[in-house]
């Protein structure tokens, strides 16, 4: 069969991605998109696109109906799934074919058998691959702690939880169940021992038609927050030689156990003592497919489409070449609980080069309803240590403005002594996210940056005559303020652009756009942009990036509210109540009252003291804005 359009039944980046293949093939593309994705960028990227009608996931990319009827509309022959939503639904690739249309991924048959993680790890124990033995959750004891829940279908860290108290096994379990069912409609959650300091290593798989199956090498991705991954790598570094063969053979034997077709991976968790066991199969491409193709010099895309098409895999893949290393740029605060972040991304600019896969365009819109990733960062080099410093010298010069970003948590993980001497394993967060998040670069420079950026001529101006004329008297110093994240800074200067407080620091040129410092004796460049719409002023140099403002951006909404007030640290939707809540209800301090889901993970709202419930204005499925007045506690007097 010969593939002439494709539709890509996903959003974002891989939906670019994955068009951004097809369009080398020769392919016309068609795009589906919700309401909020309207003029999203992989919209945009195709060749045609189809509306699915609404915004959350449940009535448009989880629509197996709309999707082939969008394939239909657009004259598509094939449909490529991504990855999350409906990329290992068995029953969506099974009326796919049905349809008529070609379906990029494996059979309907091992989708099935490796959907459930709880029936592919029988079929993997009756293969002889080792595994965690799973524990029954209703008969737990202390003994089994700490235990990992799971969703049984689906990925990507929703559904999972780690449970260290038998006390709060049952809300976690209703709490992953139902996280589970809104992601993946199946809320079926099993338990399984939790690997303190574990690796998290996987093994691509490709395999064709004829009886090939690929092993392309491993990778490691242990660096997780709240279980999604953060940073990958390939190869996994420094494991011996024969526990890459063991994960390699384990990974194809799995694979021809249910006959597969396409690319997918096999995950393990390797123990602190070298021993591995199975996790789970994704019957798909993965997020982090990019550092595979990297060190193979393959395009994953196209072999996939080519198998699809029955074409046959060479004997053996091409020899790896090098280190990759990804990082995963999210919009979101790690400091405040990996709190997601919504808004305008006004400037998205990675330099050096590099691999960088996107679904953001400058100026877009970056909404509550899906995942907060707004690109993958990737780096490839003759060495590790190489790729490493690559990327953390990318990612620490980009310019990235208009949201919170884990950004500065990226260039701190890379270079950790930990990471660098390719240690990485599953509780490094844990372990280091509070000396991560701390200390944050001096703004000082780039207030001072900014002041002189505003007063500085236009291009052909003379500097000097440019900022001496703003003044009535030219004997008094000017003053500029800027409030950076919540405190404010001064920079004062006389007529010719000489830091009155600052001795050590000389101004050397300046322009709307760049400002070059010399401070203690050492050359700084400065670049300025200034977002005519919020009038935040977006300063980046090698010290460091700063947003500065007149005033916060978010005035804090509990400066306006009575005390006790529980506000939505986001815009989202109320998912649960707790059970009897009601005003007047007796509620006690960090005691769970809503459950607010943004962005694909379930937020609790939590009581701020024991007291009484004097006020609720949640309730299940309604939709809520950033700074929204949800509940109202008063605290009980001291006695």
């Amino acid at each position: 069969m010969t593939i002439t359009s494709l539709l890509v039944a996903n959003r974002g980046e891989i939906a670019v991605r994955i068009f951004r293949t097809a369009r080398a093939l020769g392919l016309s593309t068609v795009a589906v998109h919700s309401d909020p994705d309207a003029d999203a960028l992989h919209v945009r990227s195709a060749d045609a696109a189809v509306r699915l009608p609404g915004a959350a996931p449940a009535d448009t990319y989880l629509r197996a109906d709309l999707l082939i009827e969008a394939a239909r509309a657009a004259g598509a022959d094939a449909v490529h799934p991504g990855y999350g939503f409906l990329s290992e639904n068995a029953d969506f690739a099974r009326r796919v074919g049905a349809a008529g249309l070609t379906w990029i991924g494996p059979p309907p048959e091992a989708i099935e058998a490796m959907a459930s993680k709880t029936r592919a790890k029988d079929l993997m124990r009756a293969a002889g691959v080792p595994l965690l033995e799973p524990v029954d959750p209703a008969t737990a004891t202390p003994a089994d702690l700490p235990l990992l829940l799971k969703a049984a279908a689906g990925g990507g860290g929703r559904g999972m939880r780690v449970v260290r108290d038998l006390d709060t096994l049952k809300e976690s379990l209703d709490a992953a169940s139902a996280e589970a069912l809104s992601a993946f409609g199946d809320g079926e959650v099993f338990a399984e021992p939790y690997v303190e300091r574990g690796r998290h290593v996987e093994v691509q798989v490709l395999a064709d038609a004829h009886g090939t199956v690929w092993a392309l090498g491993t990778r490691d991705c242990s660096l997780q927050r709240r279980h999604q991954k953060v940073i990958e790598e390939a190869p996994a570094p420094g494991l011996p030689a024969s526990l890459r063969t063991t994960l390699h053979e384990a990974a194809v034997a799995a694979a021809r156990a249910v006959s597969y077709r396409g690319a997918g991976t096999v995950e393990f968790l390797v123990t602190a003592d070298g021993r591995p066991y199975f996790l789970e199969m994704n019957t798909r491409l993965q997020v982090e497919h990019p550092v595979t193709e990297a060190v193979f010099g393959l395009d994953l895309v196209a072999l996939q489409l080519r198998v699809a098409e029955g074409a046959a895999l060479p004997p053996a893949p091409p020899p790896a070449t090098g280190h990759a290393v990804e990082a995963r740029l999210y919009a979101e605060d790690p400091a405040q609980e990996w709190r997601p972040q919504t808004g305008v991304l006004h400037t998205l600019d990675v330099p050096g080069g590099l691999r960088v896969d996107t679904g953001f365009a400058d100026g877009d819109t970056v909404g509550v309803h899906y995942d907060p990733m707004l690109a993958k960062v990737i780096a490839h080099a003759p060495t590790r240590a190489e790729a490493v410093r690559i990327l953390a010298h990318a990612l620490a010069g980009a310019r990235v403005h208009g949201l919170t970003t884990n950004r500065d948590l990226l260039v701190r993980s890379l270079r950790h002594p930990e990471f660098t001497a390719g240690r990485p394993d599953t509780g490094f967060y844990a372990r280091h996210l509070t000396a991560l998040t701390a200390d944050a670069p001096d703004p000082t420079p780039a207030v001072l940056a900014a002041a002189l950026a505003e007063a500085a001529p236009a291009p052909g101006a003379r500097l000097a005559r440019r900022i001496g004329g703003w003044r009535n008297v030219r004997s008094q110093p000017q003053t500029r303020r800027y409030t950076v994240a919540g405190t404010e800074y001064t920079a004062r200067y006389d007529h010719g652009g000489v830091l009155v407080d600052h001795p050590a620091v000389r101004l050397l040129a300046a322009t709307p756009s760049r400002v070059t410092l010399e401070i203690g004796g050492v050359r700084r460049e400065f670049h300025v942009k200034q977002n005519s719409n919020t009038g935040e002023v977006h300063v980046d140099s090698p010290l460091g990036a700063h947003t500065l403002a007149p005033v916060p951006r978010f005035p804090a909404p509990e400066d306006r509210t009575e005390p006790g007030s529980l506000l939505a640290p986001m815009p989202g939707t109320v998912v649960r109540v707790a059970e009897g809540l009601a005003p007047g209800s007796a509620v006690t301090a960090g005691q769970p009252l809503l459950w607010l889901e943004a962005m694909k993970m379930e937020h609790r709202i939590l009581a701020p003291a024991s007291g009484t419930l004097t006020a609720l204005h949640a309730e299940t499925g309604r939709q809520v804005e950033f700074g929204a007045l949800l509940a109202v506690v008063q605290e009980e007097p001291q006695s």
